[in-house]
């Protein structure tokens, strides 16, 4: 895939008010030189989400090497207020930071016509943008994808994430995480029988729904590799909890029944479940007959392999909750930590049920690189790996604004232009921060409520 676009790519660059020429391509200044470190290094994004989804997929796209200039509005996204914990200046969440690392932060005010007309250059230079605005409002501010964006940007990738999609009986309604996995049926198998319906403890509608934007990004540049083209990558989240049902979709369509909450109990696979041990929780899973007689013979009852009511998955699904007194049963009499070493020698699957904080500074984990505690970076690595090509190091998210000038300078506009642009307004207002001190931003802004949001 060839990130480059400099091939016949649309040229950018027009005079404005006394500039000699604004160049939107010159914004990505690392881009312009194409030598950073990724499989992406080269490529212009431009960020222009909020929240989760559409944020995660440009962070992801930074973690490879591509170029991320985030465009957010004077009062900011929202989740730099969903605290605490909030950064040390108190002006960020840490919320916040997990989703923006490795981005380049700028700030206008698309109200204006100066911060509009900032943007349509960045636009014409971009070769991916991100978008979850309510469906309409790019169109409104004169910039809908299909009428004028691709004609003025052809290899244009155009990613758009919605709740539910911009047509049909609930197009253009907003969607947030906890309503899609209620809407999507995702609650109803999420809970313990007699319990009520529960969401699941991550946004993971919304984070499904940046791992699909990332492969349609990923799709629609290799295409672009043939056709010269960009396209519209369509994301709802709609389409990310309908693709999370399995195996409860194909259940349903075999059987014709209504598939239940289970709790920690797989809905077809016997053992597959949470046990109690000595020092805390257990989960074990034994996935085929033989695991299960290696299960029991560690736990020092290998007739229970032939025994008539476990012989098998089937019978053992008819009998679940027969078993799972026995094997509780005996669970309870081993420490989390020796279980799991036997049964990893014995080939079963299992784990002691960790709290986050275990799971970060697991030394898998830190070996895999999926933690990392730096002078420079504290967080969560680079969760995709190739086997040649380098992934960038990751960099703390940056305050709102924080290079609204050096972009601006670097397309073209002169200092004083950008001093013109920040007293109008376009650029934000000084406002106060918690500390009491002033920034240049501005509080208050409606840029359109997005229509993929995490949990509130």
């Amino acid at each position: 895939m060839n990130v480059s676009t400099s091939p016949g790519h649309t040229p950018t660059s027009t005079a404005v008010d006394g500039d000699s020429a604004i160049d939107g391509r010159a914004a990505w200044r690392a881009a312009e030189h194409n030598t950073g470190v990724g499989a992406l290094a080269g490529l212009r994004v431009l960020d222009l989400s909020r929240v989760l989804a559409g944020p995660y997929t440009a962070q992801t796209l930074a973690d490879h090497g591509a170029e991320v200039i985030k465009v957010e509005a004077p009062s900011g996204d929202e989740t730099r207020g969903w605290g605490p914990p909030f950064d040390d200046s108190g002006e960020s969440s840490a919320y916040y930071a997990g989703l923006n690392h490795s981005k380049d932060n700028i700030c206008l005010d698309l109200r204006t016509d100066a911060g509009r007309e900032v943007l349509s250059h960045l636009l014409r230079g971009a070769d991916v943008v991100i978008e979850n605005f309510k469906a309409g409002t790019m169109a409104r501010w004169g910039f809908d994808y299909e009428t004028v964006l691709a004609e003025e940007n052809p290899r244009l990738v155009y990613c758009r994430v919605t709740g539910f999609g911009v047509d049909g009986p609930m197009g253009g309604l907003p969607g947030y995480d906890a309503v899609l996995q209620s809407f999507g049926g995702l609650m109803s198998v999420n809970g313990y029988p007699d319990g009520n319906p529960l969401r699941v403890g991550v946004p993971i509608v919304d984070i499904v729904a940046s791992h699909m934007a990332v492969s349609g990004i990923l799709l629609a540049l290799r295409e672009r590799d043939s056709s010269g083209r960009g396209q519209l990558v369509d994301i709802t989240l709609l389409d990310s909890v309908i693709s999370l049902l399995h195996p409860h979709a194909s259940n349903w369509v075999s059987s014709g029944k209504v598939p239940q909450r289970t709790g920690d109990y797989h809905p077809t696979v016997v053992p597959y479940q949470i046990f109690a041990a000595l020092d805390g929780d257990f989960f074990i899973s034994a996935a085929n007959d033989r695991q299960f007689r290696s299960l029991v013979t560690v736990l020092g009852r290998p007739d229970l392999a032939d025994d008539p009511r476990f012989v098998s998955n089937g019978v053992r699904s008819q009998n679940r909750d027969e078993l799972a007194t026995v094997l509780g049963g005996l669970v309870a009499g081993w420490r989390r930590d020796d279980l799991a070493v036997e049964l990893e020698r014995a080939g079963v699957a299992a784990s002691p049920v960790n709290t986050v904080d275990q799971a970060l500074t697991a030394p898998q984990t830190v070996h895999r690189g999926l933690f990392l505690d730096t002078v420079d970076y504290r967080g969560l690595g680079v969760p995709i790996k190739l086997g040649r090509t380098a992934t960038r190091t990751p960099r703390t998210a940056v305050p709102l604004g924080t290079d609204t000038e050096q972009v601006l300078c670097s397309m073209g506009y002169s200092a004083d232009t950008v001093a013109a642009l920040r007293a109008t307004g376009a650029l934000g207002r000084p406002r106060t921060t918690r500390a009491g001190t002033t920034r240049k931003d501005d509080a208050g802004e409606d840029r359109g409520e997005p229509t993929s949001d995490a949990d509130r």
